[in-house]
């Protein structure tokens, strides 16, 4: 059914659980492979640089994040692979879908930037409305 599968995170606890339900698609697939991928925010990645020493240190920081998310992948057998990107989250999150064809697009509903979201509206809804593929919005 779903062999690309595209699994938006920033470790959020609505980030986890897309990732539990992406395991439940993959599961079914013994061909599937999920794109993990994390965009840092250009406002995040300005104060990492200010409050942290070395770029060795905010690149940890930054894969800390997504430990959870891989731990469940590994534990369940599935194939993924991590990418970090910079920039504007929703607009690089459709980009990525897109260009690398996914199947489906599975994200949490809410992240780890709540501001945001009320001000200019989800990163979920964002992609929801672009990305070419279905997408799977996790509570």
């Amino acid at each position: 059914m779903f062999s690309k599968i595209l699994l938006a995170s920033d470790g959020s606890a609505h980030a986890l659980r897309a990732a539990d339900k992406t395991i439940a698609l993959a599961e079914h697939n013994p061909s599937a492979h999920v794109h993990v991928l994390y965009v840092v925010d250009s406002t995040k990645s300005k104060y990492d640089v200010l409050h942290h020493s070395n770029s060795i240190e905010i690149d940890l920081k930054r894969k800390e994040k997504l430990e959870m998310t891989e731990q469940k992948l590994k534990k369940a057998g599935i194939s993924y692979e991590i990418q970090i990107l910079h920039g504007e989250p929703g607009p690089e999150i459709v980009k990525y879908a897109n260009s690398h064809d996914a199947d489906i697009c599975v994200i949490g509903s809410r992240g780890l930037n709540s501001l945001q979201e009320m001000v200019l509206g989800s990163v979920s809804h964002k992609v929801a409305k672009r990305v070419n593929c279905p997408v799977m919005i996790v509570k």
